[in-house]
């Protein structure tokens, strides 16, 4: 026998001391009241009938006492929780582990009713779950976890069915897809070694296109059980929202709005583009079954903080999603970039330059190096030289650094008539650029540090680097651009505005959403410092949350949608994020689940009938025996 409530010890001191404090209440003397009585003759043959009968009396006082202290020992061992099995040591009974679908297709409400007008798949999949808790088997034990973007586990193996209601209820549905291969791994890592496994999924199925996409995961041994919600798919929805300032005229903004039916029928919607909490526009779309259409709004004026996209069915009428009826973006009003330019005459570079509406820009001769003390500039821009000394920024351009001034080691040897081989075209640095066919007459290949990142490379070496060096953040071209034909071509005054935008933070003023269910990586508010470390995210509703801070940057998985902002000390840096995810609209439900090739069953019964644990007998047993004991005091047999 085992104990799964209060230890040993400290049940032993509680019964030792209750039962001390009533054999006390048991040995007090009763202190009675003298009086004065006539024929004492009479009194005396009535104390020697009471004293034949005190040894009786006596043993009814102490089957009293031995009738209080077995109650007491119930009582006792019922705190304990005796069972047969260790605490959390392994039964043979099933193991369950949960899997319960929080994507942002659960927040659906197709199965809502006039009673219950609000009620969404989740609140389902949530009373399926309760079921299942209810009907668990003696032997049984079940985890239930949260699946969405991440998975959370809310409770270890248990059989409480309190604590499993407890968790099922703190389930909350986010704006992100879920992730079931990785629900499914996490599952086969709980059961592994545990009798009778199987793992439960609670969703909709609506969980990515239809196919076979789980096949990686093989479940061996391990039973799949699949519990359907949903009633149907009625769905339209933005699944896409971009807001970009043109790159050469940051003043100016374009839009992008993608509808997307998912309807069985062709739908009349309503889409009104809302900024800065006013209506600039309203449009009336047919959207035919299954069809995507894309509407941009150019030279976009009457916004210049907030944009808000809204989708509605013509009528009146609600589809069953409201999450992607929404969509956010953020255009902060762009700020005056200070520029050290270091370097003799470029005409090239300065024409690049004067292209920026929003630099300011300061001229400085590699002679008269350094400049004033106390000057400060956002970026600093090294034309062919390396100056010693520190750098009047926190952000340094580099054109063919050389010298070991330079920030990235340098290869003396010459390259010639090399080209970009490689390229990272998900660097924010190549946004609006293609470098594939510049061709580079003479070049040095640079040699990066641990840390670095490598934007574009020849086969013969790094030419183009990013990265750190304490506090300082540079980016460094390994040739001069007028030895190649880059100065010749658009992409050259397009990539140095990239560059001085990434290198001033100033990247929300290109595009300014995030997805939900991706790891967010947003630029720190201006003037937050070098050296901050964490921050927090703020939401709409004025809620906030610490978040790390990884090179300048907030680094958070956004499950989400809506208006952020994130705050370092006093300074703020707001930013917009949508579900944007034509999958997760697709909500049409699912009534079969494949996983490594084979359907989900559905959830099999308990093997036996549930049944009390022994700590409610031990209750019930205290519960007769004062019962008995009261029948007794007042049939005078134990008095």
């Amino acid at each position: 026998m085992f104990l799964h409530g209060l230890p040993l010890g400290t049940l032993a001191a509680v019964g030792a001391a209750a039962a001390g404090a009533i054999a006390l209440l048991y040995v007090l003397e009763l202190r009675r009241r003298s009086a004065l009585v006539p024929f004492a003759r009479i009194w005396e043959r009535v104390l020697a009938t009471r004293d034949a009968t005190r040894l009786f009396s006596r043993l009814r006082r102490l089957l009293s006492l031995l009738v209080q202290l077995a109650l007491l020992a119930l009582l006792v061992v019922a705190l304990g929780d005796p069972r047969s099995q260790p605490k959390g040591a392994p039964s043979e009974g099933r193991h369950l582990v949960v899997l319960v679908d929080a994507s942002a297709s659960m927040q659906a409400i197709d199965v809502a009713t006039p009673a219950a007008p609000a009620r969404t798949r989740l609140d389902d999949a949530r009373d399926a779950v309760r079921a299942l808790a209810r009907g668990l088997g003696p032997d049984d034990a079940a985890m239930v976890v949260q699946m969405d973007a991440t998975v959370t586990p809310l409770t270890p193996f248990t059989a409480e069915v309190a604590e499993l209601e407890r968790a099922t209820a703190s389930v909350r549905a986010t704006d992100a897809r879920a992730d079931l291969p990785r629900a499914l791994r996490f599952a086969l890592d709980a059961l592994r070694g545990l009798s009778s496994p199987e793992v439960v999924v609670v969703s909709d199925g609506a969980l990515g296109e239809p196919r076979d996409a789980f096949g990686e995961v093989h479940l061996g041994e391990v039973r799949a059980s699949f519990v359907p919600v949903g009633a149907r798919g009625r769905n339209v929805a933005i699944t896409a929202f971009s807001a970009r300032r043109y790159p050469l005229h940051p003043d100016r903004h374009e839009v992008l709005v993608e509808l997307t039916s998912r309807s069985e029928r062709a739908e009349d919607v309503e889409l009104e583009l809302v900024g800065d909490g006013q209506i600039i526009d309203v449009a009336r779309l047919r959207l035919e079954p299954g069809a995507t259409l894309p509407r941009v709004y150019a030279d976009l004026s009457g916004a210049r903080r907030t944009l808000e996209a809204r989708l509605s069915l013509a009528g009146g009428e609600r589809d069953d999603l409201p999450a992607d009826d929404r969509a956010y973006a953020r255009l902060p009003e762009p700020r005056r970039v200070r520029v050290l330019a270091v370097g003799g005459p470029n005409t090239y570079l300065e024409a690049a330059l004067l292209l920026g509406s929003w630099i300011d820009v300061t001229y400085l001769d590699p002679k008269q190096w350094p400049p004033a003390a106390g000057a400060r500039f956002d970026v600093t821009v090294f034309d062919g030289v390396t100056p010693d000394g520190p750098v009047p920024s926190p952000a340094a351009l580099y054109l063919d650094p050389r010298g070991p001034s330079a920030p990235v080691g340098v290869d003396e040897a010459e390259l010639r008539k090399v080209g970009f081989d490689t390229l990272d075209r998900k660097s924010p640095l190549l946004r609006w650029t293609s470098l594939d066919d510049v061709f580079v007459g003479r070049a040095h290949r640079l040699v990066p540090r641990a840390g670095d990142h490598v934007v574009g490379a020849s086969d013969q070496g790094a030419l183009l680097v990013e990265g750190r060096r304490e506090g300082l953040r540079f980016v460094a071209l390994g040739f001069d651009p007028r030895a190649s034909d880059l100065v010749l071509r658009t992409a050259w005054p397009v990539f140095v505005l990239d560059v001085l935008r990434e290198l001033s933070a100033d990247d929300a003023s290109y595009l300014a959403s995030f997805r939900t269910g991706e790891v967010w990586s947003v630029p720190l508010p201006a003037g937050a410092g070098a050296d901050v470390t964490s921050a927090r995210l703020r939401a709409a509703s004025g809620a906030e949350r610490p978040v790390p801070v990884r090179d300048g940057r907030a680094v958070l998985l956004g499950v989400d949608a809506g208006f952020f902002s994130i705050v370092a000390g006093d300074a703020e840096a707001p930013f917009a994020a949508n579900l944007a995810d034509p999958d997760e609209s697709a909500i049409a439900p699912r009534r079969e689940l494949v996983v490594d090739g084979k359907p989900c069953a559905a959830l099999a019964p308990p093997k036996r009938a549930p049944r009390a644990t022994p700590w409610v007998w031990l209750l019930v047993a205290a519960l007769v025996l004062s019962t008995l004991e009261w029948a007794t005091y007042h049939r005078r047999v134990t008095v």
